[in-house]
């Protein structure tokens, strides 16, 4: 089946379960879990519905570091076997699920007059258990590079930014990235819908139940039962709000977006000890767009879990504070460009803060006949869906064939040396793989260049995400199919391609 997604497919898949459908499985949440766990079903021959009640990537899965961590930080903690399946899903991400999304990035750690020798020689340690790990995962050094000590001299060279007073040095280091978060959950939908899966935006669960759920169409306000053999709750951290057996220490990660050119034309990261802390860093992050994203705070989170979580100014200022401590030039608050706030879903421990819970994932099968997969992190949400589908095939008695994520490519993937030859300009190529040379070819002439000054993202990826991304508001294109959206004023600047597009598209043009 084609792999587009479209408001009247979404509208047909959603008529037949109406009219009484029953699907293997039931998929609650389109975040990068829920549309992997949607993907694993499909693809093992399971017919598979997967609701959420707003878009695609709408919640946690977009406010990432977009990173693909290796699991430094948890060998930190002693959680070994964390860390190493972190490497192992790095590894698969970046050489066949999605090497058009993601790239190898360098990291440096510079050794200032805020660092300890012992904490240098703690860093070093880890990096070389990281290399380990890279290797044990069948990592070659050709995707990602081991890591080496630079001096002061080479440190300052690679990141003109850093001060040099008090620089000894540095450890270079690597590790994945993604371009973006939200365009790895669009391809994880299309590719399950490619499979036959439904893929239904829109559709807020009401209440689970053993044998399926139900739900409302908030594009409709109708009301229908979706009957399905098997239910997965893989709402993140909005679990518990579904069945009562889940418990969640949420705690809130904030990210301020700065220009590289700020910083020196950043372009390798910077791992920056927080002051204080064994295990915590701030992490500026170049990204392929003239930004950086640095991050990130954990502020444990109280009470109802919004929709959409908001940064504070204590978030704000406290990251100001960790990256001044290493460069030479202060940020101040008016080269803010831009924040965001997302939520970890962890599991909750009463004794500990939630900068030291741990980032495991758990499958809870329920009483009430629910399966809930909750905990884990971006980086190994294939290996959470893969759980997750094990225990619906096992505890429901589902005829299904064996996973075959670990090999299976998203649309538009390749490996790195055909993608290298693709026709099309390389930022779309990093975004859209093969699929860039169509994204160009359905657009007007007029929509092939960027929207707006300083906003690199074009027309033609508007009009794609609205031909074959199921975008259907402002919001989708602006906010979750590209991340105009993380700096207001690019934002304001976009507005008016994106209704155009949505009207071309509307129209059938």
């Amino acid at each position: 089946m084609d792999a587009s997604l479209t408001a009247a497919r979404r509208d047909r898949d959603l008529a037949e379960l109406a009219d009484g459908r029953v699907v293997d499985v039931l998929v609650v949440g389109l975040g990068v879990t829920g549309a992997g766990v949607a993907l694993d079903a499909a693809s093992r021959g399971l017919s598979v519905a997967a609701i959420d009640a707003h878009d695609l990537a709408y919640g946690t899965s977009r406010w990432s570091s977009k990173l693909v961590h290796g699991g430094l930080r948890y060998l930190a903690h002693g959680q070994v076997g964390i860390a190493y399946e972190s490497a192992a899903e790095r590894h698969v991400l970046m050489t066949r699920t999605a090497p058009h999304l993601t790239r190898p990035l360098p990291m440096l750690l510079p050794a200032t007059g805020y660092t300890t020798g012992w904490q240098d020689r703690a860093a070093a340690v880890g990096l070389r258990a990281g290399d380990l790990l890279r290797a044990c995962a069948g990592t070659p050094r050709r995707v990602l590079p081991g890591t080496r000590r630079l001096g002061p001299a080479e440190a300052s060279a690679m990141v003109p930014a850093l001060r040099p007073a008090g620089l000894r040095g540095a450890r270079l280091s690597w590790d994945g990235q993604l371009c973006d978060d939200a365009r790895l959950v669009v391809g994880l939908a299309r590719a399950a819908a490619a499979r036959s899966a439904r893929v239904l935006p829109r559709c807020r669960a009401v209440a689970l139940h053993r044998d399926g759920a139900t739900v409302e169409d908030t594009r409709t306000g109708a009301h229908l039962h979706v009957a399905a053999r098997a239910v997965i709750n893989a709402t993140g951290v909005w679990a518990s709000s579904l069945t009562p057996h889940v418990r969640l220490r949420p705690s809130r990660g904030t990210h301020v977006v700065l220009s590289a050119a700020r910083l020196g034309g950043l372009w390798a990261g910077l791992t920056i000890p927080v002051p204080g802390e064994f295990t915590r860093y701030v992490l500026a992050l170049p990204q392929t767009d003239g930004l950086v994203y640095a991050g990130l705070t954990d502020e444990p989170v109280d009470g109802p879990v919004p929709d959409v979580p908001q940064p504070t100014e204590a978030d704000i200022a406290f990251l100001l504070d960790v990256l001044n401590s290493v460069l030479d030039r202060p940020l101040g608050t008016a080269d803010v460009l831009g924040a965001y706030a997302g939520l970890r879903p962890l599991l909750a421990d009463a004794e500990a803060r939630t900068a030291d819970l741990s980032r495991r994932h758990a499958v809870i099968d329920d009483p009430d006949g629910i399966i809930s997969v909750v905990g884990g992190k971006l980086t190994t949400y294939r290996r959470m869906a893969q759980d997750a589908v094990d225990a619906a095939v096992r505890g429901r008695g589902l005829t299904a064939g064996p996973c075959r994520t670990r090999r299976l490519p998203l649309p538009g993937a390749a490996g790195r040396a055909r993608l290298a030859r693709v026709p099309a300009p390389r930022r779309l190529v990093q975004r859209y793989g093969t699929e860039a040379v169509d994204v160009l070819a359905e657009a007007p002439a007029g929509l092939r260049r960027p929207i707006a000054t300083d906003v690199p993202v074009t027309g033609a990826e508007l009009l794609w995400a609205a031909r074959h991304e199921l975008a259907l508001t402002v919001d989708d294109l602006l906010d979750r199919r590209t991340r105009v959206g993380l700096v207001p004023a690019h934002r304001e600047a976009a507005l008016p391609v994106a209704r155009e597009v949505l009207e071309l598209a509307a129209a059938g043009r």
